[in-house]
Order: structure tokens, then sequence, then C-alpha cells
């Protein structure tokens, strides 16, 4: 359990126990409810008595927000940056910035604050009844992206020629580093973050331009900036990514590295893509304080993941992941690598692109176009006495081949591959001219997976669904009755969508020899499935309506990611 600093100070002054304090942060992140919300809420202090500890504590004044008139553009802070640290700026005298703060021993939230603002920071004390209030009466993102617009003057422009001939290089460079064009995509990275969206997505129409975010694997709409915007924006993120701002016909490819405190950083992978409009660019975020790699927490049912693991700590052969873009696999497999990452092993990855790095792996980024694709890096391994091999994804036969021929000589190799269930990915492996005897001696275990959201735990609420439903789905007869539906409500934790965060879906199977068998013999994907099954191997479904049961995955949500038996 996660001890913050200011419940280290009171356990240090004796006004809470240790258990008090466990409890109360679990409720905290049960309601999602911040550290100082909870403790009022569970009656262990009064907002007033709470406010003035921490005053005394931290030695600063307590302040009266209602007394206060509160200029929101004093330090030119996002709106959503204020509501996200709970802080509002109260006074600034030359490059000294006072804020409003509950919760001083946020180092965290008052880094942020001092990067992002470029000022020396003070604090005072308020009551955060009264700072939520008053956060609130200030407005949201959308007053934010209307002052960026008020001060482009967006409403008297117009749309223009920005054909190849029309455009010019300088004039965009110049137009991306202007204050507001600055500020507004400032607030698209860091509102990306805030809303832990996995990507960005800014796309040009032919009269409208819109920015969606992914969040929870589902593309939502954010913003439409005015399309007189469409060129400086697109050039600012290219100047940031090192990109070439005076090609336009080509797909470019690059990465902004956004530093927010000492401690935190996020990355932006940007691909940039011309279309009939003009450039779309997508942004994967790769937040390294997000990546989850505890095997532990990423949805394995105990028996699957006692499997994964057997597999994954067997000294040679094959284990594989497989699944669609964005349903996990790399986090999958960086988790089986952090198991594996120890001392007296030799760890290398192959992969395109390198996401994260990681002390003690021997990472190599994938560059096709000199000659440095998968096969060669793979046939390199082999040269430095490997002891695990991480192929980031088998695209080809000799790709395969090469990890095939590997694991059958002593080595561990992790790999990717798309197919839509674990049965099918031997039949994939054959298909791409492997012999059905090597694969059947090299995979040890194949597991597919999905993403699917989770149920929001702040609004949960029992859902009701016919009993004719269920069985459709796929659930026994016998069973309905046994368990309660839930679905998510919607509420300001999870922006109204009833879904926060996400939970793996896994089809694990080992080989056993009855399915090593059946591969030898040729057997189809439909007949490997079967003696899957018969030998406890569950499908994604099945996988799935267990989530169900358990309330963390909707029904909605289990038909939408697996399809029936």
């Amino acid at each position: 359990m996660k001890q913050t600093r200011l419940g280290d100070v009171l356990l240090r002054k004796k006004r809470l126990t240790k258990e008090q304090l466990i409890n109360t942060i679990k409720d905290a992140k049960l309601s999602g409810a911040t550290l100082t919300q909870q403790l009022v809420q569970n009656n262990i202090f009064s907002a007033e008595a709470l406010t003035t500890f921490i005053a005394n504590c931290y030695g600063r004044p307590v302040i009266d927000l209602t007394q206060l008139e509160i200029d929101p553009k004093l330090a030119n802070i996002s709106l959503d940056i204020l509501k996200k640290n709970q802080a509002i700026p109260i006074r600034r005298r030359g490059n000294n910035l006072t804020l409003a703060v509950v919760d001083p021993y946020d180092i965290h939230a008052l880094d942020e604050m001092t990067f992002i603002s470029g000022c020396q920071i003070d604090v005072a004390i308020c009551q955060e009844n009264k700072l939520v209030e008053t956060l609130d009466g200030l407005g949201g993102s959308d007053q934010q992206l209307e002052d960026v617009m008020a001060d482009l003057g967006a409403e008297n422009m117009e749309i223009v020629d920005t054909s190849e001939s029309q455009a010019d290089e300088r004039l965009l460079a110049s137009e991306s580093e202007e204050a507001p064009v600055v500020k507004l995509v400032n607030l698209i990275l860091l509102d990306a973050i805030k809303r832990e969206a996995s990507d960005i997505h800014i796309e040009p129409y032919e009269k409208v331009m819109r920015i969606r975010y992914r969040i929870d694997g589902v593309l939502q709409e954010i913003m439409r900036p005015p399309m007189s915007m469409r060129e400086a924006i697109v050039s600012r993120l290219k100047i940031q990514a090192r990109l070439d701002i005076s090609e336009r016909r080509i797909p470019q490819d690059g990465r902004i590295k956004l530093r927010l405190s000492k401690t935190k950083s996020v990355d932006f992978r940007v691909s940039i893509l011309p279309t009939l409009f003009g450039e779309k660019v997508v942004m994967r975020l790769l937040d390294p304080s997000n990546l989850q790699l505890n095997m532990e927490v990423l949805g394995y049912e105990t028996e699957d993941l006692k499997n994964f693991k057997d597999a994954i700590n067997m000294p040679y052969g094959m284990v594989l992941v497989t699944g669609p873009t964005g349903s996990g696999k790399t986090v999958s497999l960086y988790s089986a690598v952090g198991e594996l990452n120890k001392p007296g092993i030799n760890l290398s990855t192959a992969e395109d692109p390198v996401e994260f790095n990681f002390m003690g792996i021997n990472q190599v980024n994938i560059n096709a176009a000199i000659g440095l694709d998968f096969p060669t890096v793979l046939r390199s391994f082999l040269r430095q006495d490997p002891d695990v091999i991480l192929i980031g994804e088998i695209r080809d036969h000799d790709t395969a081949a090469i990890g095939i021929k590997a694991a059958l000589t002593g080595h561990l190799v992790l790999a990717t591959l798309h197919t839509n269930d674990a049965p099918s990915t031997m039949s994939r492996l054959i298909n791409m001219g492997i012999e059905s005897f090597l694969v059947g001696s090299a995979v040890n275990l194949v597991t597919a997976q999905r993403l699917a959201r989770r149920t929001c735990k702040a609004c949960t609420e029992p859902e009701t669904i016919a009993r004719e439903a269920l069985i459709d789905a796929g659930f026994k007869p016998e069973e309905v009755g046994s368990f309660q539906p839930m679905k998510g409500k919607g509420c300001s934790v999870c922006n109204g969508t009833g879904y926060k965060g996400r939970v793996g879906i896994y089809q694990v199977m080992p080989i056993y020899d009855e399915i090593r068998d059946a591969v030898y013999a040729d057997k189809n994907s439909d007949e490997i499935n079967k003696i899957a099954i018969a030998k406890g191997v569950r499908t994604l479904r099945m996988a799935a309506l267990s989530k169900v049961k358990g309330g963390s995955v909707s029904l909605e949500e289990c038909l939408r990611v697996t399809i029936a038996d």
C-alpha cells in the first residue's frame, strides 16, 4: 500500500493510527477521492480541523478563498492542470507565484506547477471544499480552448488555400511558435496525460478539424479547433518531434519528450500521415509511471497465471502472446521479461519500436530502412550468448524460422503474433511455412488476450439483464441467478462513461501432449480448440464471462471485446 507524505505526517504526529491510514487510503482508491477528502468523509477530521492541522505542521497561513478575487490567468496555467493538482494561483510578484493548496506535501503536484509556470512556488493552505467550489466556478477545458481561440482571433479567420503551391515553410515555422498555438498544443498534450489517454488523433477533414483521445481503448472526440490552425498545429508538433516541416507529401515518424518534473516524463511517439485534406497526426503516449508490470494484477486467473509463469521459467522453448493491436501484448511480454530480469540471465529484445527501456535488458530498435530487420537482429542475438530472446512481432517466415530454431537450441523465446485466439496461432505458424513438427516441438504455451474496460468502482451499480440475454451471451442456464451483473452509472471519476481503467481477458493454452499430437497431425484450429477446451482451457468469451460474474466487467463490454464460441 502506497503511503503519502501527508500520511507520514499524520502518523508521526499521532493523529492517525497505521490501520486508520491504510483503511483511509483503500477507501479513497475505491471512491476516487483524495486522501484529504476521505479523511473528512470518514469523520476522522472536520474540514476546518484538517486545514488548521496541515497549516500548523507546514508553517503556512490558512486563507479563505471566498474573500479573494481569483484571476485564473495569473500564471498561464490551464484550468485542467489546476484541478488535477488541486491548486489555484492567488498572487504573483515577479517570478514568485503563491498557490492556494490543500496538501502542500504533494511534492509531485508542486514540481509540475513549478515546471509549467516557470516560477518559484510559495504556498498557502485552504479548505478543500472551498478550493473545489472555486475551481468549478472558473469553468473547464472548453473555456481554456475558447481563451486560446480568442487570443488567436479565431472568429475573424477563414479557411485559405493550403495547397503545396501556396504553403510557405518560413511562415508556418513562424506561426507554429506563436503563443496561442504553443498554448493550445501544450494544452492538448497535458490534457491527454490528465485523462490517461493512450493515443491522440489530430484529424483534418474537408471542413472541420477534430482532436480525439483514445481512453480505455475507445476514441472520444475532445475538441474541434478552427481549420485555420491546422497547419500551425501540425508544424508545431513537427518542430517538437524534430521532423521536417517542409515535407508534407510522405509519412514521418518522430518522438516528443515532455518532462513534467524531475522524476516524471512522458514520451509521445509521433506518426504523421498525409491525407486528402492535410496531415493527420497520431501520437502514442508512453508514460512509464502508468506501465503495470506486476503480473499479479494484470487480470490473469490463478491457474492461468501459474501456467504462464511455469512456461516462462522453462529453460528453453517458445511462449507466444497473440491478439490485435492495442490488446496489451507488449505489457504482458514486458511483465514476463521483468520476472526473468536477473543478474544471472542474458536478456535481449528486438522491438519495432522500443517503447520503454529497462535496466539489465539489451534492447534493439528495429530499423528496416538500414537493413536492421528482425531476422538480421535475431541472427546476431544467437552469437551473443543469450538466455532469453524477446521478439517484438513475428511478421514473416524468416523471423518465425529463426525464433523456432532458437527455441529448439536451448533458448527461451518470447514473441507476439497477430491471431484471433490461441489455437489458431499454431496454424498461423504452419501457414508461414514452418514445418508442423517444428511448431509442435518448439512452442510451450500460447496466450491470446484482449483488453476490456473496467467498470468504474466509484459508480458501479447492479444491472438488470434478461435471463435469455445472459444465456445467449454464453452463461449456462444453471449459472443465471447465481451472480449479479454490474455496470457503471457514470460519474465525475469516469467522466460519465461508466468505465475507468482496463483489465485483461486471457486465453492461456499450454501445449499439452494431446495438442502437440494434433499439431503434428496437421489438425486445423477448430480441432485444436476442441482439444484445448477438453483439457480445461477457457476461450476468450469464457474468460470475459468470468469477469462479468466477478463484477469487474459489464456484459456490454464482454460482448464488445469477444466473439461467441
